[in-house]
């Protein structure tokens, strides 16, 4: 069985997102790490639903362009039928937006890079500390290479 990606996309910006590149982004992500099976869903919404996660699970009090919830999380349950649930990104399309701009790069690149960052805090990856982060970073512009984004990097 293969991995399986859900993408949902809220009605204000899925006229502006690819759902098909954001799986494949999740599935390369995946398929680099070794995980052939399983299943996550990514979720494009707004800072202010980005900005209540954050809060309630974090306790910071401010919007966040991604977040990543492992499903061992509290408040999470398996579906029976999914042998390995790997858990939801979310990402706040707004951010994103504002964050492309100021690369210069496409907000299509920004979301890709957004999910691959995603994925991988889902596999275990950090960047709190800067030894984890060099890891993270290198892992991640690996990645991008092989979604043919070798100029997308992380702020």
């Amino acid at each position: 069985m293969a991995a399986s990606v859900q993408v949902q996309i809220e009605e204000p910006f899925a006229a502006s997102v690819s759902p098909g590149r954001l799986k494949t982004a999740a599935e390369v992500t995946l398929e680099a790490e070794g995980h052939s099976t399983g299943e996550l869903t990514l979720v494009i919404t707004d800072d202010e639903a980005l900005r209540a996660l954050n809060w309630a699970h974090l306790g910071i009090d401010a919007p966040t362009d991604v977040l990543s919830f492992g499903g061992e999380s509290p408040g999470f349950v398996s579906p029976p039928s999914v042998d390995t649930y790997l858990g939801d990104v979310v990402i706040a399309y707004p951010q994103a937006k504002k964050q492309s701009s100021a690369a210069g790069h496409p907000l299509e690149a920004e979301l890709t890079l957004l999910v691959v960052h995603g994925v991988l805090h889902l596999l275990g990856y950090d960047h709190v500390r800067s030894e984890d982060k060099a890891v993270m970073w290198k892992r991640q512009g690996e990645i991008l290479s092989r979604l043919g984004l070798t100029h997308v990097q992380p702020a």
